[in-house]
């Protein structure tokens, strides 16, 4: 059974088999979250309950993953009027000390510790969609810090070890789409995206164990341009890897909602066009197209948007040649041809 440490879930069992190679999926990898809507392509209401009432204090998590922790020495403020410390400067102080913890390889567990109550704090705000911006820049902040944890080379799989991401995923399960929320969301995201841009095959089943796949997919549908954009960067370097294109080609529904958003997406970028958005989601298909073992690119076949074959963008492309070549060869996987018809007679006619 796989189960949360973040709050003691239990469903179903783990994703993705232990064996990439292998030819079909363990019959007990499939969990009720995934099904063939994409809208509820989520995790569990019930899991997102458990997880806010019960979110520990200590970023070990309650697991054999580290020892406890003491707090630091409370950081040194500049003195305002009366010689309290102001708000904004307080809030310099703590974020500039915590900083140097981070670097500090024996000051940094606590510089954890105390950045995850930080993110902790606001979560009984979230489901009442009564996030100021205060607040929200004040989270932002300490997951700033998280990012330059969770791209070194040294503390990457200890971030992991101790579980720390899920700490982000309430703020990924928000559909407010006001700025507070948004911001929180993006800059998760870029925690997240930190963690993958290495390509590291020990990430990227962390990510798909602990269900990233459908808050990904979430984030593509309600998010900004940008969280849009950085939520798919996420997908694309998740297929890109064996294990991660396995785990969403491994069933009909994965690959349906997976590819689903993505089509919709395409659709939006008519009214509202991004190359950086558009690049990653060509790169996406393209994946999908090289795959053999798994049988995407006959799948995709017959699943991929009409756009991206009759030349709708091919001025927005123009001026970016990887961008091009990758859909040059996305349309050549798929027809054998990058002239594949169409109102405007095919791309690059």
């Amino acid at each position: 059974m796989k189960s949360c440490k973040l709050c003691g879930y239990k469903e179903g069992g783990s994703f993705i088999s232990s064996d990439p190679k292998r030819g079909k999926e363990n019959k007990n990898s499939r969990t009720g979250a995934f099904i063939s809507s994409p809208q509820n392509f989520v995790l569990s209401d019930l899991h997102h309950r458990l997880i806010m009432a019960r979110m520990p204090q200590s970023y070990s998590m309650n697991a054999p993953y580290g020892p406890r922790f003491s707090l630091p020495p409370t950081p040194p403020v500049r003195p305002g009027p009366g010689g309290r410390g102001t708000g904004k400067d307080r809030t310099m102080a703590t974020v500039g000390q915590l900083l140097l913890d981070i670097r500090n390889p024996a000051l940094r567990e606590n510089a954890l510790l105390l950045l995850s109550k930080e993110i902790v704090s606001i979560y009984p705000v979230l489901s009442k969609n009564t996030l100021d911006s205060g607040s929200s820049n004040r989270v932002c902040n300490a997951l700033a810090l998280l990012q330059s944890v969770a791209s070194h080379s040294e503390t990457r799989i200890p971030f992991l070890n101790a579980h720390i991401p899920l700490y982000l995923y309430p703020f990924l399960m928000t559909t407010n789409k006001t700025k507070p929320y948004e911001y929180l969301r993006l800059t998760s995201l870029g925690v997240i995206g930190s963690l993958v841009k290495n390509d590291d095959t020990e990430v990227i089943s962390f990510l798909l164990q602990t269900e990233i796949v459908p808050l990904c997919l979430r984030t593509m549908e309600i998010g900004s341009e940008l969280s849009k954009t950085v939520s798919t960067f996420i997908l694309q370097k998740i297929i890109l890897d064996e294990v991660g294109l396995y785990y969403i080609c491994s069933t009909p529904d994965r690959f349906h909602c997976v590819t689903q958003v993505l089509g919709t997406i395409v659709e939006s970028l008519v009214e509202q066009p991004s190359i950086r958005l558009l690049r990653h989601i060509i790169r996406c298909y393209l994946r999908f197209s090289e795959d053999r073992r798994y049988q995407a690119c006959i799948a995709l076949r017959d699943n991929l948007p009409v756009r991206l074959k009759d030349g709708t963008f091919e001025n927005l492309i123009r001026n970016d040649p990887i961008t091009v070549h990758w859909l040059q060869r996305l349309l050549i996987n798929l027809y054998g041809d990058v002239s594949v018809g169409g109102p405007k007679g095919g791309f690059g006619q």
